[in-house]
């Protein structure tokens, strides 16, 4: 299939297509078009590397034919995309990456996590993922989803999964270490047994203005000289209780996400305008073209914007209620 008319023909263009003010032909142009704006990068922390202002999350492709996985990764290389994060929970995404990969393996860099937190176990995630990724190394490998000090305690501990980490970067499997966190306190305690190199942190309007949530971690990972990313930026609320998970627009977001295309847009430009390297968009597959059109044309949120942005969340129910 011809590249420059994928997301007229894909399942991914039918969702952003199908939303008002969008098409498939304003939400990304032609890589050869005069329109066309390469996606820009800003500098990973001290890893001496530049990541694109957003990634590819591999969640977008589980789930997917092989060829959309294909097109997925080869129209966000062309669109100047050179981050992507996977993990083995994110159902078939190493299997689809893994191909779709291999043509541009050496311009990406590639970010993986595990959930594990004891040694051997973790050393077992990292060479599964490597051979379902069909690569001898990832960029970055991150402890998944560190929630609470039992969390941190575990990884650290002797015996835990850093011990493991360490290793990995020792015999070249793995460039860079990080870990990804859904709390202040573990983001925190996390940075306090080791120098990483990136912390995956939730920076999201709502957290922000109904929390405070985010902000000390941001300034801690950029004391430690560490790269910071960014996720949840376009999620909005937790879904009502008791809420039917076939009632749910998408089973692959477990929350609400904002609504598309300008208050999803505007959450993407917020997130952005913050002081952080990259931001992985939602699974939901509507959301990444919208997310590389806002990349493509980035402008920092304006005062106005950022008022109205924040009177919107006043309303919604932060995802994480331990904020």
């Amino acid at each position: 299939m011809d590249r420059r008319n994928f997301f007229k023909s894909s399942a991914l263009a039918a969702g952003v297509a199908a939303t008002p003010g969008l098409s498939a032909a304003t939400v990304l142009p032609s890589p050869t078009g005069k329109d066309f704006r390469p996606i820009p990068k800003r500098p990973l922390g001290r890893t001496g590397q530049s990541l694109s202002i957003i990634g590819l999350g591999g969640i977008v492709i589980m789930n997917a034919e092989q060829a959309v996985a294909n097109n997925t990764v080869a129209q966000a290389h062309d669109a100047g995309i050179n981050y992507v994060d996977v993990a083995p929970s994110y159902g078939d995404a190493q299997e689809r990456l893994g191909p779709a990969l291999k043509p541009y393996r050496h311009n990406f860099f590639l970010a993986c996590k595990t959930g594990k937190r004891e040694k051997a176990e973790a050393a077992a995630a990292l060479d599964q993922s490597l051979q379902l990724l069909e690569t001898d190394h990832v960029d970055l490998y991150q402890h998944h989803a560190v929630t609470t000090l039992e969390d941190v305690n575990r990884i650290m501990a002797p015996g835990g999964a850093q011990e493991a980490f360490v290793a990995a970067r020792k015999a070249g499997k793995v460039r860079y270490l990080g870990f990804s966190a859904h709390s202040e306190e573990a983001a925190l305690a996390m940075l306090d047994h080791f120098d990483f190199d990136t912390v995956l942190f939730p920076v999201n309007f709502v957290l922000a203005s109904q929390r405070n949530f985010g902000p000390r971690v941001i300034a801690r990972v950029h004391e430690k000289g560490a790269g910071m990313l960014a996720i949840k930026a376009m999620a909005k609320s937790r879904w009502p209780e008791g809420m039917a998970k076939t009632d749910k627009p998408n089973p692959k977001e477990w929350y609400e996400p904002c609504s598309l295309p300008d208050q999803a847009a505007l959450a993407l430009r917020w997130t952005l305008s913050q002081r952080i390297t990259a931001a992985i968009p939602p699974g939901d597959e509507r959301f990444f073209p919208l997310a590389m059109y806002v990349a493509q044309n980035f402008q920092p949120i304006s005062s106005e914007e950022e008022q109205r942005l924040i009177a919107s969340a006043a309303e919604a129910t932060p995802i994480f209620p331990q904020a």
